[in-house]
């Protein structure tokens, strides 16, 4: 058996394959499982995301995050969730069309910041530390790359795998560094779902999922 270590980039795998989908239920562990092959055993499941802030428009998101990270935690032992967080700057955006003579505007940008720095950090950390025989990346991020590049060269006998979360055409950098390359299907998510209870505890799948 492999001892596989499963790091995923929470909002790369949400925009990239479930935003907007029914799929959004989602058992990361199963999905790993689904597609990794029966060798391979999960000793550890690193989830990289930050806490959402309401919205006008979606005033429950906040809501409903914490209820599935709650899930999360329940059905899966193997997972730890690792924050990051969100910052929020102005800056000047060109107008089109422009509004009398005033060509640019103030725009409020909210980014996510630290999910990939620190999932490289623990993928490169836990290969020196010996942690794992198989590290599993789920993610789109070419600034992954470097991180990956340095496992497979310090520790030739360790595999790093990508499990692709958006369009292939844009990440053929990890696709060429990567031990393994598979492609997250629709079919795979939906073999992947939580039940619709979590067993044991009140923690239910939210109302739009």
């Amino acid at each position: 058996m492999l001892r596989t270590a499963v790091y995923i980039d929470g909002f790369n795998l949400y925009f990239g394959c479930l935003k907007d989908t029914p799929h959004r239920w989602l058992d990361l562990k199963k999905l790993c499982e689904n597609m990794l092959q029966p060798h391979n055993e999960i000793i550890t499941i690193k989830y990289f995301t930050a806490h959402v802030s309401a919205r006008a428009s979606n005033q429950d998101k906040p809501i409903r995050q914490q209820i599935y990270l709650r899930a999360l935690k329940h059905s899966i032992p193997e997972l730890e969730v690792i924050l990051g967080q969100f910052t929020t700057h102005t800056v000047n955006r060109k107008l089109d069309p422009p509004i009398g003579l005033q060509k640019y505007a103030g725009v409020i940008e909210t980014r996510e910041k630290g999910s990939d720095v620190n999932l490289a950090v623990h993928l490169v950390n836990d290969a020196w530390r010996d942690q794992y025989d198989c590290a599993l990346v789920v993610s789109s991020d070419s600034d992954l790359v470097e991180a990956i590049k340095l496992v497979r060269g310090s520790h030739p006998e360790k595999k790093v795998g990508v499990l692709v979360t958006g369009k292939q055409n844009s990440t053929k950098e990890m696709i060429r560094c990567a031990s393994f390359v598979k492609k997250v299907r629709t079919s795979a998510l939906m073999a992947s779902q939580l039940p619709p209870t979590i067993e044991g505890t009140s923690i239910t799948k939210p109302i739009g999922w």
